[in-house]
Formats: structure tokens, sequence, C-alpha cells
């Protein structure tokens, strides 16, 4: 059998691939959002607490991550099928990073913004959800969806504990087939035939919100 007939068996690797992206995206950033509004927070028993979350989750590699809950969290009796472990910690990930992305954001809003509310008789926390948040999540879409792309290729990452996305089907394809060269050239361009087009679409989106902001 050539490479060709086993182009299925990439593309289920693709699909799973994707799963745990909308996964761990969707989650991550749900997260990543709270943990910003933690760190922004005047409360120190609720900001130090967000911020040590973070500055773990960016400062441990995503693949030690995945160890950690995998291999390392059973021996505390807390147990993950493999998928499910890889949610997990590309969502711990990825909520580390959006948490930063969303803080810059929202405090990239003008201090008068908040200011002129108050002088409308706003509470401050009607002028957050009303005026500030919308504002800094618009701001934070561009680079959001960069992350979201990284977040694409970090998939490949789980592999190493054994799901079956697309870089394990590539692997397993090329100790069939022994087309090393060729299976992972391949993989390669499916990686970059998603991470390309979302990158021009988010420098799109960027420019459309700076023009719009004028």
């Amino acid at each position: 059998m050539t490479l060709v007939d086993y182009l299925p068996r990439l593309g289920e690797g693709l699909l799973v691939s994707l799963q745990l992206t909308v996964l761990s995206v969707a989650l991550g950033f749900a997260l990543g959002l709270l943990l910003s509004l933690g760190t922004t927070s005047r409360r120190g028993w609720l900001r130090w607490p967000a911020l040590i979350v973070v500055e773990i989750g960016r400062g441990i590699p995503a693949l030690v991550v995945l160890y950690i809950v995998y291999f390392g969290l059973p021996a505390i009796g807390v147990l993950f099928e493999n998928f499910a472990a890889a949610v997990v910690g590309l969502t711990f990930t990825a909520a580390a990073y959006s948490s930063e992305i969303f803080r810059g954001g929202i405090q990239s809003v003008a201090r008068g913004q908040s200011e002129a509310a108050s002088a409308l008789g706003l509470t401050v926390t009607t002028s957050f959800l009303r005026i500030v948040l919308p504002q800094g999540l618009r701001s934070a879409i561009p680079p959001l969806m960069g992350l979201a792309i990284m977040s694409f290729q970090a998939t490949s990452l789980a592999y190493s504990i054994s799901v079956n996305e697309l870089m394990s089907q590539a692997y397993q394809v090329s100790t069939i087939t022994f087309e090393y060269l060729a299976v992972y050239a391949v993989t390669g361009l499916v990686f970059a035939a998603i991470a390309v087009p979302a990158t021009w679409l988010s420098v799109a989106v960027e420019r459309r919100l700076a023009r719009g902001s004028h």
C-alpha cells in the first residue's frame, strides 16, 4: 500500500486535532478571561492566586503540563483518559497565555471611559461590563486568534500521551510505509493549510478593527 492509501488515517488524525483545538481554545479562553479579571482585581486574596496560576501556566512548557496531567496526577488519584488529559493540559496553557491577552486588552481602554461612565451615574460593575470589557475584548481579538492558531499547532504534542491526533497518525503511517519524508511533509502541509489561512484571517481582522477604531 502507498501513502495515498493511508491519507484517510491522516484525515482521522486531523479531525482529532481540530477537536482538541476547539475544546482547549473555548475552555482556555473562558478560563483565561476569569484569570485576567482576577489578576486585575484590587483584592489581594483574588489577585495573587490568579497571578501565580498565570505565571506557572506560562512558565511550564505545554509538553510538561501534559505529562503532569496524564502521568503525574494519577499518583494522587486523579486519572484522565488520554484525550481528556490532552484537553485539560492544553486548556491550562491556553488559559494562562490568553489571560495576559485579555488583561492587556482591558487595560488598553482609556481610563477616561470609566470616569465618564462614573460621571453619568453608572456603578463600577456596570461601567466595566458595558463599556470597558466590550472594548477590551474587541482589541484582544487579533492576538487571541493568533493564540488559537498556536493552540492548533500545539495539539501535535498530544502524540506524546498516545492521543491519535494528526502527528500520532503520521508516525504510525510512516512506520508502516517507511516513507518518512513524504509522510511528515504531507503532515506539515496539512498543518500549514489550516494555520496559514487562519493567520491571514487574523491579520485581516486586525486591520479591519484598526480602521474601525479611527
